[in-house]
This record gives structure tokens, C-alpha cells and sequence, in this order.
């Protein structure tokens, strides 16, 4: 069941039924979800709280399907937003699933679609990747944040506040590329701000605030001439290596200095080597 992420008027009809009327409440952290169901006038007795978080999920598991078999209602929820979303639940809703049981989902708030929904970077015709959060140590951000410029795709990404001046100084390597930041989202210090990849740590460092609360990131899509480039370069480097290598590693040079599609630079040059007709 999706909980709301700040705003506690994000919370569903749906879910404060279920909230009354299940007969288990699996959650993250009992003591925080206490607090949410108070604040809807909702009052659960100590029987019906069971913790189900990282550490403890996949035994925890056994413990709901176990209550399911015995016809229980359990409801499962996550301190803020939807669950399995770089949140836990995604172990007990698999070892449900694989139980032959039914798993309903409940949705409602989540930072990834409220991000989605204001930066109007994506659309019927525009797809998005989530890829949360980046790696901590240094270079492993780099490597990844490599990849990220050769991905055309809009990226949705996660971040800390106590990692989020290190992740703005990392993405600073995909220069003017633009990038829509969500500080905040539905609480009342809520910030939502359209910066260029090499102008986030000058966007944070204007305002000590702005470093403070949870961020949701959207990497925008690579411009269509963006992305002609890179199949233009991919096409010019792969006829200068044809002549002095096999063909398969002439391609995947190729693809990782260009960023382009392996496949598609496979195929044209296939084509370059028919025969005339």
C-alpha cells in the first residue's frame, strides 16, 4: 500500500478502509506507521503490527503468507511512498506471488511519478528508465554517471541530502544537459527547479537550505540532434576501424566511444560490406 511521501492528504480513500479493516498491519517501521494511522484517527491494538523491513523481510515473509493461508487480511506498507520502489517489499510481494497467493496493489503517492508529472520531460512518445540511486564511492558514481550520458532515455534518480552535494559535483560532467531536481516533494519546504547537469552545486550552494530533506532527480532525454551526433560519430569511427579489425570488435570499440547502439552500428555495417548489386 502506497502512504504518502509528505502531505498526509495524499493518503486514498482506499487505503484508509483497508487501514480500518485489515486484520494484519506489516510494516516498515511499526513505530512510524503508529504515528500515520493516528493521524487519520485510527487506532490499531498490538496484535495487529508485524515488521517487515530490509533486514528482516524474507523471513518476515513466511510470517504473512502463513497469515494469508489462515485467511487473514494483511496490508503492507512502507514508511513513505509506494513499497519496492528503492523501498522494501518487493521480497515479501515475489514470496507471496510464489505462494499462489494474491497480491493487490494499493497505490497512490510516489516520488518517481510526482517528479514525472511536473518536469514535463516525458510522454506518449518519450520513455523514462528509473535507476535510483547512484553508487557511493566515487568512481563507481563516475562510471555510472558515464553511462547515464550515453543513455537517451529521461533517468529518474534518488538521492540523500548527505550525498547530494557529491552526486550534483559527479553530474556536472554531463555539462548543459538538463536535469529537473525535486527537493521536497509535498511537504511544505517543496522545491522544484529546471538546472543544467554543470549548474546543480551552484543551484545548492546558493541556498544552504536547498542541501536539506530528499531528493528525486530527473535526468531529461538527450536532444534529437543530441542523439543524431552520437550515431553520426558512431558511424565515422566504426569505417575507420573496419579496415584493421574483426568486424564484432570494431563495433563494440565503436559503441563505447561513441555511445551509440551496438546493434544498430552492427547492422550498418553489414550493410556497408554487401556486395554492389
Amino acid at each position: 500500500m502506497a502512504t504518502p511521501i509528505g502531505n498526509l492528504g495524499d493518503i486514498s480513500l482506499r487505503a484508509l478502509h483497508l487501514l480500518s479493516l485489515c486484520d494484519t498491519l506489516a510494516c516498515e517501521d511499526t513505530r512510524h506507521s503508529q504515528s500515520l494511522l493516528r493521524a487519520y484517527g485510527i487506532e490499531r491494538n498490538s496484535d495487529s503490527w508485524l515488521a517487515v523491513h530490509e533486514h528482516n523481510e524474507a523471513q518476515a515473509a513466511q510470517t504473512v503468507i502463513e497469515r494469508l493461508r489462515a485467511g487473514q487480511r494483511v496490508t503492507y506498507l512502507s514508511d513513505a511512498g509506494t513499497p519496492a520502489v528503492s523501498d522494501p517489499g518487493a521480497r515479501l510481494a515475489r514470496a507471496v506471488g510464489e505462494a499462489g497467493l494474491r497480491v493487490v496493489p494499493i497505490p497512490g503517492a510516489s516520488s518517481v511519478t510526482a517528479l514525472l508529472s511536473v518536469a514535463g520531460a516525458v510522454g506518449p512518445r518519450a520513455d523514462f528508465v528509473f535507476r535510483g540511486f547512484l553508487p557511493t564511492k566515487t568512481q563507481e558514481r563516475a562510471h555510472a554517471v558515464a553511462d547515464l550520458g550515453r543513455e537517451g532515455r529521461a533517468v529518474v534518480l534518488l538521492e540523500a541530502p548527505h550525498r547530494i552535494e557529491a552526486l550534483a559535483q559527479a553530474l556536472a560532467a554531463l555539462a548543459s544537459r538538463s536535469l529537473t531536481v525535486g527537493r521536497e516533494l509535498t511537504k511544505q519546504f517543496e522545491q522544484v527547479a529546471l538546472v543544467p547537469c554543470d549548474g546543480f552545486s551552484q543551484w545548492l550552494g546558493a541556498d544552504p537550505s536547498r542541501c536539506k530533506g530528499e531528493f528525486a532527480l530527473l535526468l531529461h532525454p538527450l536532444a534529437a540532434d543530441a542523439a543524431v551526433s552520437t550515431e553520426l560519430l558512431g558511424a565515422d569511427v566504426l569505417k575507420l576501424l573496419l579496415p584493421e579489425l574483426p568486424l564484432k570488435t570494431a563495433v563494440r570499440l565503436a559503441a563505447q566511444i561513441s555511445g551509440g547502439s551496438k546493434n544498430a552500428l552492427y547492422e550498418a555495417a553489414l550493410t556497408w560490406k554487401e556486395p554492389a548489386a
